[in-house]
């Protein structure tokens, strides 16, 4: 008997030893599959990002998988038969697309208004107008400045001192430099606009039979930044401080001579800006790092609405309340759909679902874009907020049941931890729903990188963001920054820039600034 009951404790040790191998194998299995799920997922993704489309945008039979007439309706009266329902574009005639630009009239007409036939005079009866295009390439001169200088021969034969006058001439941009207004003006729109490196422009101009180094051209950037963008940039700066709502952003920045730093290091390109209101202005500011500490130094004395990423380095900002970026958020979900096997990417799957709450806000927004800050906030509270609502609690509820690596997982994540800023859009009808404004207005610097690369020097790097500073302002009050360089260069040195009015009377959305500086759209 008692061999009996060893035997069958043996057994059942055996069997429970097996039981918990068995377990161990079963949660090995589970997380190599979820792993195996999270490589896929990343070899999705980074096809779709390589090969696929960078657009966001989705099907908008998307949006149906909600009852999306009774969540999105409008309480607004009925339109009556008069009313036009939809809007159609206006076609520009050709003659409406060149009657901004300067004309030249060149006319064709008979030396002998002669008849062949009768011999009679050929009266006009009528005229026939061509239009075309004329494009005047650039073109160098060397413009040389003579200034005449007068004596008094009568001072000089019977006075004690002899009287010299010199005829006035206009301050030089840089006094014994071959710079001009024009000159710098075109070489900083060249790099800082069109994203044409200075060693492209060096052989650019050489085929103009201009010999001008990529060294003397950087010369010019960094003297003409710090000598008459620097107060500009100042003034700009102040002004900012002053609204009530910004934008900020971050992107890397490569600077090759940086004290006590490795050349490949990564340095910083901060950018702050106005929102919706408020005169438009673009400030770029170059860091060696991204710490909270240069948000803090250069938005001292700000008070008011900041939008933001998910970046944590602006939670140290006192007295500022952060607004999120439902951009962000919905980028989430799109990059899970995208991670998603092809066989299920048609499903109703909860990638799917929390795209099209994030859709169904920006739908809301769309209808209130035209709408006075007021008028916003009140149809937020009304229609923004329950969706709100819905969405958190959906994200409470897909929480336990997706895994935290995954692309859903990181998705769900970061809406969870931004949730207390990306709610602060309902708080006043001037925020916006993203932090688009300034994606956009940092993407022109993005895009420039990649053609000159990297800034040599700190003292480069500097002058560099406060020219993308006036140039990127100046675009955003529709104004052409070559020709707003050249009227500031042309100014600047004649006037007294310690004067806060002065600047204020050069900012790109003072109405002092000449007409021709204007962008004249059709």
């Amino acid at each position: 008997m008692k061999n009996v009951e060893k035997l069958v404790a043996e057994l059942e040790t055996k069997s429970a030893l097996q039981e918990e191998k068995l377990a161990l194998q079963d949660q090995k299995i589970a997380e190599l599959t979820a792993k195996l799920v999270w490589y896929e997922e990343q070899l999705r993704l980074s096809q779709q990002k390589r090969f696929g489309r960078s657009s966001e945008k989705v099907d908008p039979n998307q949006l149906t998988f909600f009852n999306e007439a009774e969540v999105e309706a409008v309480p607004t009266p009925e339109p009556t038969m008069e009313q036009v329902t939809y809007a159609r574009k206006k076609r520009t005639t050709r003659e409406e697309k060149l009657e901004n630009l300067p004309e030249e009239i060149i006319e064709y007409r008979l030396e002998d208004a002669i008849c062949a036939c009768c011999g009679g005079e050929l009266h006009e009866m009528s005229k026939e107008i061509h239009q075309n295009l004329k494009i005047v390439p650039a073109q160098v001169v060397a413009v040389k400045h003579i200034r005449s200088v007068y004596a008094c021969r009568q001072c000089e034969q019977e006075g004690e001192k002899s009287t010299i006058v010199a005829a006035p001439m206009p301050n030089s941009v840089l006094p014994g430099s071959l710079a001009s207004p024009t000159s710098m003006a075109y070489v900083m729109s060249q790099k800082y606009v069109e994203g044409m490196p200075l060693y492209r422009q060096e052989k650019h101009l050489a085929r103009f039979g201009v010999e001008l180094s990529r060294q003397t051209m950087a010369n010019w950037m960094v003297k003409g930044a710090e000598l008459w963008l620097s107060p500009l940039y100042g003034r700009m700066h102040e002004h900012l401080l002053m609204q009530e709502v910004l934008h900020a952003d971050e992107t890397t920045v490569q600077v090759l001579k940086e004290p006590g730093r490795a050349p490949e290091s990564t340095s910083y390109m901060w950018l702050y800006r106005t929102g919706r209101d408020g005169p438009p202005m673009v400030l770029f500011d170059y860091q060696t790092t991204r710490a909270s500490k240069n948000a803090v130094r250069f938005l001292a004395g700000f008070k008011g609405y900041l939008h933001v990423d998910g970046y944590a380095g602006y939670n140290a900002l006192s007295d500022v309340t952060l607004a999120g970026c439902w951009a962000h958020a919905r980028r989430g979900f799109t990059d899970a759909l995208q991670a998603l096997p092809t066989d299920q990417k048609d499903a109703d799957v909860p990638a799917k679902e929390g795209l099209n709450y994030c859709n169904q806000l920006f739908s809301i927004e769309k209808k209130l874009v035209d709408m006075t800050p007021t008028e916003r906030h009140t149809l937020r509270i009304e229609q923004s907020r329950p969706a709100l609502e819905a969405f958190s609690a959906w994200l409470r509820y897909q929480t336990p049941r997706v895994l935290p690596k995954s692309a859903l997982g990181k998705a769900i994540a970061y809406c969870k931890n931004q949730w207390s800023k990306l709610i602060v859009f309902l708080l006043d009808g001037r925020l916006e729903i993203d932090n688009n404004r300034a994606e956009r207005s940092i993407k022109p610097f993005v895009i420039g990188r990649k053609g000159w690369m990297f800034a040599n020097t700190p003292r480069g790097a500097t002058a560099s963001a406060m020219i993308y500073s006036i140039v990127e302002s100046a675009k955003e009050n529709g104004l052409n920054p070559y020709a707003y360089l050249v009227y500031l260069f042309e100014q600047m040195p004649n006037l007294k820039i310690t004067d806060k009015d002065v600047l204020d009377s050069l900012m790109p959305w003072s109405t002092t600034i000449p007409d021709n500086c204007r962008v004249h759209k059709s």
